[in-house]
């Protein structure tokens, strides 16, 4: 974690709350109980493990006979990162892993001492903060200092350093500009001096003439022409570059090449002094400019001209060097070059630092403040805290200064309920860096549970990818590959963000209104999208739950939402429409909300509900919400359906057909659909020509060739069912309907199991498949349903798991389902032939029939045995009562033959 100072004053995230007070100024603050803050910091062992193996693997390539420290070709392998959202613990990472190899055993005590010891390492942390000018010079100079402290020397380097220094630093001794420069200061150092008497070795050993013992008074530019003028005593250093570095004009640029200098330098040192220098470079995004990024060019042209040092960034964001479309930018990039930046194996690689775990937030709030030993903030509280941060630690750190804040201004422990809420500092510390551009892609995207670039950008109000294309490579953007939309905001930031409103500490904060003009960009950026693919069913549920939850939390016109959601409707999946909650403002008062958005969103929630509750629960709440009056008219028609559907499967006939004939009638979206469901019942009384009459009339949108499917199987005419229910299933996928493909799929696997088992087994297979994908509870049944009928003949055991399913159905409303199980059982009973079974069976089924309703069922099952059902209700049988005869007992003989055939009868 950050230190305590660090997160009360960097940055200033936690304006107008205090430093935590000293043991004596605590004394005498008031009477509130002594306590002790602490510096608290999570194990970050994996991390830990990170340096060791990225150590041990870049010293053994520098160690190879084979390494050349002058090739400028080969890839690069020396970067380790460690990248994440602002108030993870970066900094204080980089900190202790620089303390911990530097030879402080304390730092991170926990960590594992690595067996065997690391080779020697000079590490030297850097902070390249915006709040100091970034200044190459001092980049260098510190890893420079580094070694000098130690007693190393750089002759090459220090002799180009001493020219550049004289062009760029007039009148500037090093001893100076060490002295001011509080980066460099604090490294003791003897670089001035070991300067000096590098130059004056050079001139002695070359025997350059006057040179002898007057550097100072002649300066150093003398030395560097006199070598110049004698190129071959350059190259008696064996640094083949050294003579183009002194012979290019002193600047920056020319400086940016001097750490191939010290590089060669380091690699010429004795065996016994030979080391590994470990750079940390802390704060990175600060130079990573999404701009020109000059500075970052300058550092990427560092690196890869030190091969031998291992550099440690650590920042809010991915290092981008592998991307090869940034050439014109950095020095050098691409996966080429820098392999182990795309890699997820191998070290050093990049690091993405994770969030805390429930038990290390825990952990964390418990040894940030205690009194005499022991927790100040309870456990209730801590918990509470704990939950509402996510794992991110700026959070907790703000939570336990608000602890300090209220326990001095209110004498005793603050309630609980202060502590569930968000922190608007991290609105702060989540935009310090981001151009305003992307700000409004990150505030456009908190709108939205999930987002695409595409999406992003039209909320944002722009007419380029560029700022959501840098945006989602933040640390606090999340991915996941399987969504269709990939991206999401952090939890806990989307939740800073939106609820930090407009008075959030931002370069170009928004208003209200702003707020209500990217949410009507999104939700027609997502309307866009939905008409573009509206063959795919996911993309359609995913367009639903975000512009429903935009209309109702910025109260816009429904639009396109009311044909989304009548495709919804006419579908037969299953998927949640959860919304979440409606928003609230910070003190939990509810904010206002668009009425008929809320109602239409509940409207489907429960209509997806309907295959996993009993019929009437979702009846009744279907109801309820008609009568609250927030529908608009058109969309009445959705929940009066599916009552008039719900009344249908509990067996209310005469309660169904009245609604299906209101829906019908009203000529409203769902009218082919109630038609449909007219045919339905009439076929459920038996009534089969005016079903047929009502089927030929309903057209593709009335999904004529299902209801001709399920007509067909009643007749006992499987081959004609099987084609159409083929041809309704190949239709509803091709249109994207995947819960009505799913559902003639398993009515498909239902009528072939009368006729043709291992056809049956095949569909029964590919019907599970599809429900799946749809989650299809009528559907589910269905198939166990079909399972039965393929068993029957073959599993003595089939009336019990006929009572079973036939149990499962009842239970959920489903009577329909109840009765074909019981027909399964029926079937069974006739094909072995057992006249005992078969009266059990029938009585049975008379049972869960109601009147005419699936009447038909009784005399079909008097069919299997070539008999007329006793009962005076007789159907209007399609081809006569006769032919439907012929073709159920037909059925019933074929599969006694082949269970014949296979010697089981």
């Amino acid at each position: 974690m950050e230190h305590w100072q660090k997160a009360f004053h960097v940055d200033h995230l936690v304006r107008g709350i205090s430093m935590p007070p000293s043991n004596l100024d605590n004394a005498f603050r008031g009477n509130a109980a002594d306590f002790q803050a602490h510096e608290v910091f999570s194990d970050r062992d994996a991390e830990w493990a990170a340096v060791v193996d990225s150590v041990r693997n870049v010293w053994e390539t520098v160690s190879a006979s084979t390494f050349d420290v002058q090739d400028l070709e080969s890839p690069r392998r020396n970067v380790l990162v460690f990248y994440g959202v602002g108030g993870i613990g970066k900094t204080t990472l980089a900190q202790q892993i620089a303390r911990r190899l530097g030879g402080d055993d304390v730092a991170m005590s926990h960590w594992d001492v690595p067996d065997p010891p690391l080779p020697r390492t000079v590490p030297e942390y850097l902070d390249l903060a915006k709040n100091t000018t970034f200044e190459l010079d001092e980049v260098i100079l510190a890893i420079r200092l580094a070694l000098a402290s130690r007693g190393h020397r750089a002759p090459a380097f220090d002799l180009a350093l001493s020219r550049y220094w004289e062009a760029c630093h007039p009148g500037e001794s090093l001893d100076d500009y060490l002295r001011v420069r509080t980066r460099l200061s604090r490294i003791s150092s003897r670089l001035p001096e070991q300067v000096n008497e590098i130059l004056g070795e050079v001139a002695d050993n070359f025997e350059l003439p006057g040179m002898v013992g007057g550097l100072v008074s002649q300066g150093v530019g003398a030395l560097v022409k006199a070598l110049r003028d004698r190129h071959d005593h350059a190259l008696a250093l064996r640094c083949r570059r050294l003579p183009a570095i002194l012979e290019e004009e002193p600047d920056l640029d020319a400086l940016s090449y001097y750490p191939h200098l010290l590089a060669w330098d380091i690699d010429r040192l004795p065996p016994k002094q030979a080391l590994l220098p470990v750079v940390l470079l802390d704060t990175f995004e600060d130079i990573a400019e999404r701009g020109n990024r000059k500075n970052e060019r300058l550092i990427n042209r560092l690196v890869w001209l030190m091969p031998n040092v291992l550099f440690v960034v650590t920042g809010r964001n991915r290092l981008q060097w592998d991307d090869a479309r940034l050439r014109e930018k950095l020095w050098r990039t691409g996966a080429v070059r820098w392999p182990l930046l795309r890699s997820d194996v191998g070290e050093p690689r990049q690091h993405l630092v994770g969030y805390l775990s429930p038990h290390d937030r825990e952990t964390f709030l418990a040894h940030r403040l205690t009194s005499d030993g022991r927790p100040m903030i309870p456990s209730g509280h801590r918990r509470l805290i704990a939950a509402r941060s996510e794992g991110l630690p700026l959070y907790l750190d703000m939570a336990a200064s608000l602890f300090v804040e209220l326990l001095q201004s209110e004498g005793s422990v603050p309630p609980v309920q202060a502590f569930d809420r968000d922190f608007a500092e991290l609105v702060t510390a989540t935009f310090r860096d981001l151009t305003p551009d992307e700000q409004s892609v990150v505030r456009a995207a908190s709108l939205l549970e999930s987002f695409s670039v595409e999406l992003a950008t039209a909320a944002a109000g722009l007419a380029r990818d560029s700022a959501a294309l840098c945006v989602v490579d933040r640390p606090f953007v999340e991915f996941d590959e399987s969504g269709l939309w990939p991206y999401r905001v952090h939890k806990l930031v989307r939740s800073a963000i939106r609820n930090a409103g407009f008075d959030s500490d931002s370069r170009e904060p928004w208003s209200e209104a702003d707020w209500r003009r990217a949410a009507q960009r999104a939700f027609d950026a997502i309307g866009v999208q939905w008409r573009r693919d509206d063959d795919d069913r996911r993309v359609l549920v995913a367009c639903l739950r975000a512009g429903l939850r935009l209309a109702r939390d910025f109260s816009l016109r429904l639009g396109w939402l009311e044909d989304a959601a009548v495709e919804f409707a006419r579908d037969s999946a299953v998927e949640a429409i959860d919304i979440g909650d409606a928003p609230s403002a910070a003190d939990g008062t509810p904010l206002p909300i668009d009425a008929a958005a809320a109602a239409l969103a509940a409207t489907l929630s429960v209509i997806a509900r309907r295959n996993v509750a009993h019929r009437q629960t979702i009846a009744d709440e279907l109801r309820a919400i008609l009568a609250d009056g927030d529908l608009p008219t058109r969309m009445r028609e959705i929940p009066e359906y599916y009552i008039a559907m719900c009344e249908r499967d509990l067996g209310n006939f005469d309660a169904s057909m009245r609604g299906m004939r209101k829906v019908a009638d009203d000529g409203g979206r769902l009218a082919p659909d109630a038609r449909r469901g007219l045919h339905h019942l009439l076929r459920r009384l038996g009534r089969f020509r005016n079903a047929l009459e009502i089927a030929e009339q309903l057209g593709a949108t009335g999904r004529q060739q299902r209801a001709l499917g399920e007509l067909w199987w009643s007749q006992g005419n499987i081959a004609l069912a099987c084609t159409s229910l083929a041809v309704a299933r190949d239709h509803s996928s091709a249109a994207g309907l995947s819960g009505e493909a799913a559902l003639c799929q398993s009515y498909l696997a239902f009528a072939a199991a009368f006729q043709d088992r291992a056809r049956a087994n095949i569909q029964v297979e590919h019907a599970h498949e599809l429900i799946g994908r749809a989650r299809v509870g009528w559907a589910e049944v269905l198939l166990q349903v079909a399972a039965l009928v393929v068993d029957a003949g073959h599993d003595p055991d089939l009336p019990q798991r006929a009572d079973h399913v036939a149990a499962s159905a009842t239970a959920v409303g489903l009577t329909s389902l109840a009765g074909y199980a019981r027909l399964a059982a029926c079937f069974h009973a006739a094909v072995i032939d057992s006249p005992q079974l078969s009266d059990h069976a029938r009585m049975l089924l008379r049972e869960s029939v109601r009147g005419a309703e699936f009447a038909y069922l009784v005399e079909i099952a008097y069919m299997f045995t070539n008999r007329d059902s006793p009962s005076a209700l007789r159907s209007d049988w399609i081809e006569g009562e006769a032919a439907a005869k012929q073709r159920w007992s037909g059925l019933v003989t074929d599969r006694r033959a082949e269970l014949a055939a296979t010697g089981r009868n």
